[in-house]
């Protein structure tokens, strides 16, 4: 039988790579609302990163550990596998102000 390939075994800088330029900018202006820029953020509010992703959303798409430590790539892929999944509705300030329905 085959395996499927699960998102942990892609990799961010690859699938980021193959992302739209503007998909790309929309998640770096999303982190700039969200966490003036700071993909590094953990203030502990309990949202980490520079999406401020919760732990559970983050697991939810496959990442592990805190997303605070982890490459700017590997957030901003999870965060579009997170859009993909529940829109951009896991981000309802930001979204909002900058006009992502």
């Amino acid at each position: 039988g085959t395996t499927a390939t699960t998102v942990t075994d892609v990799d961010p800088d690859t699938y980021v790579a193959s992302m739209s330029p503007q998909r790309v900018e929309t998640f770096n202006s999303l982190a700039g609302c969200e966490s003036s820029g700071n993909w590094s953020e953990d203030s502990g509010n309990g949202f980490y990163g520079g999406l401020q992703f919760t732990l559970e959303s983050w697991q939810a798409v496959g990442g592990s550990g805190n997303p605070a430590s982890t490459s700017q790539n590997e957030q901003i892929m999870r965060g579009s596998l997170l859009q993909a999944r529940q829109g951009w509705v896991a981000w309802p300030a930001c979204a909002s102000q900058l006009g992502l329905t």
